[in-house]
């Protein structure tokens, strides 16, 4: 008699099926993942705008106001002008929110995360210390990217 040697055929069978599986649940998995690190840019371009607006908070003589939030707006939209990577990033814009508010929105590209995927910072400036709360809002949320 002799000895077998190698697999069967069913044993075979059984480890495709197994990394069949196992690619179905591991393929959805990176592609997200990848989309998250993809999106870390579009995060990361909203850092220029947020320190300018707390430079121009903190650095003001006067009380926090909406022409004090127009002005901390305008000086957040000049430091992100060219300051983003456009492959990944459409835009970031910054506008006042009522009196003591400034909100940072960036947009990234639909060919890279399928939909214009929007991040956005809501700032809210202490009248009396000054320091300004950030707050994460914007459709990465329900996108699952920020």
């Amino acid at each position: 008699m002799r000895k077998q040697t190698g697999f069967t055929l069913i044993e075979l069978m059984i480890v495709v099926a197994i990394v069949a599986i196992l690619a179905a649940i591991a393929l959805p998995a990176y592609q997200t993942y990848t989309k998250r690190a993809k999106f870390s840019e579009v995060i990361a371009a909203t850092g220029p705008a947020k320190t300018a607006v707390e430079v121009c908070v903190q650095g003001s003589d006067g009380v926090v106001s909406s022409a004090l939030m127009t002005t901390c707006a305008a000086a957040a939209d000049s430091a992100v002008s060219g300051a983003f990577d456009t492959t990944k990033v459409d835009s970031v814009d910054a506008a006042p929110n009522g009196a003591s508010g400034v909100n940072i929105t960036a947009t990234g590209d639909s060919a890279v995360f399928g939909s214009n995927s929007t991040y956005v910072l809501i700032g809210s400036a202490n009248t009396t210390t000054r320091q300004v709360l950030w707050a994460i809002s914007g459709s990465c949320k329900t996108d699952g990217l920020c």
